[in-house]
């Protein structure tokens, strides 16, 4: 078993596992290229064998363990996407991604400063969030466009998306329509996801593949290079809605798109798995194949990010038990 001591070569302190965010030149978008798209292939076979390597091969102990669920939480949408949803909910919310780990063990782990990335919710609770995180620098994303099938008219859908932004979202993501996807219509996913990105204006756009309902892993890779093209900030896996939704191999296929994305137009791409990820060795697995596949830089919130919900109660709680020896009740790291 390959140990991995460090989130980064040269970053192995736990007073460094959050670092702030770089700025990036955002990904205006390239014309379609359909050769481009066509020739994108998955190999099931290899991709999965890589996938079910990687949670043996690399193990992180100790303090080093530490620093990696802490990048972790710095990398976190925290979310919240009920139907009973309230003010009083979003607000405890809020208060949590500002300071995601109890006190006393962020003051026994020499954590400073710690917050989650952004606090994801729905379009009515986006004026709640922004004025819960008034002053904090934490972006409030909004899902949207007929979230998570994303099939109402689209002049709604960009009405939605247009409204979510004066609301105050920094972030916006979007469904496109898994149809086009099915049937090989590119050209119209292109223009459905330009449409988007123009119409979230200085809003972040992360773009929700709905990969569980894609079929196959080629559809996912070929969907996720026409998003980029189109503009999209980032590409996410799911919903959280779907039957099945974040994996590593459907993590390995939307990586190397972007990795190939950024090799031929220099312009970095955001990931974000979402969906049944809720343990804290998973999170560090996510972690890792970051790491190996698309490098250091994409360690960070602004081109990486966990969309969560429970996955910061089981990261508190490991935490927890490298500070104190002991594991404790779930109770004692309430979400909201």
């Amino acid at each position: 078993m390959e140990q991995v001591d460090s989130v980064q070569d040269t970053d192995t302190a736990l007073g460094q596992a959050q670092l702030p965010q770089t700025l990036e030149a955002r990904n205006p978008g390239v014309p379609l290229d359909m050769d481009w798209v066509m020739r994108a292939r998955a190999n099931r076979s290899a991709i999965e064998r890589r996938a079910a390597t990687l949670p043996g091969r690399r193990s992180v102990k100790k303090d080093h363990q530490a620093a990696w669920m802490a990048r972790a939480i710095s990398c976190m949408d925290l979310t919240t996407l009920a139907g009973d949803d309230t003010e009083g909910r979003v607000r405890r919310l809020c208060a949590k991604a500002l300071q995601p780990v109890r006190a006393d063990l962020l003051a026994a782990l020499e954590l400073g400063g710690l917050t989650t990335g952004a606090v994801c919710v729905y379009h009515d609770m986006i004026g709640t969030a922004v004025d819960a995180l008034q002053g904090s620098g934490l972006p409030v994303a909004a899902v949207s466009t007929g979230f998570p099938a994303g099939l109402s008219p689209m002049h709604l859908r960009l009405m939605e998306i247009e409204e979510s932004v004066k609301a105050g979202a920094e972030e916006i993501d979007i469904v496109i329509s898994r149809r086009r996807v099915l049937t090989g219509d590119w050209q119209g996913l292109y223009d459905e996801m330009r449409a988007y990105r123009e119409a979230c204006g200085p809003a972040h756009v992360k773009a929700i593949l709905a990969t569980g309902e894609l079929g196959t892993l080629q559809n996912v890779a070929r969907a996720s290079l026409v998003c980029m093209m189109a503009g999209s900030d980032f590409i996410k896996t799911s919903t959280g809605k779907e039957s099945v939704n974040a994996t590593l191999p459907v993590s390995l296929v939307m990586i190397r798109a972007i990795r190939d994305y950024h090799q031929r137009t220099g312009f970095r791409v955001g990931y974000k798995p979402a969906g049944g990820i809720s343990k804290a060795k998973d999170a560090v697995s996510y972690l890792a194949l970051i790491k190996e596949e698309l490098g250091d830089r994409w360690l960070r919130p602004d081109l990486f990010r966990f969309g969560a919900s429970s996955l910061l109660g089981d990261i508190e709680r490991q935490l927890e038990h490298h500070v104190t020896g002991a594991y404790s009740a779930g109770w004692r790291h309430a979400m909201a």
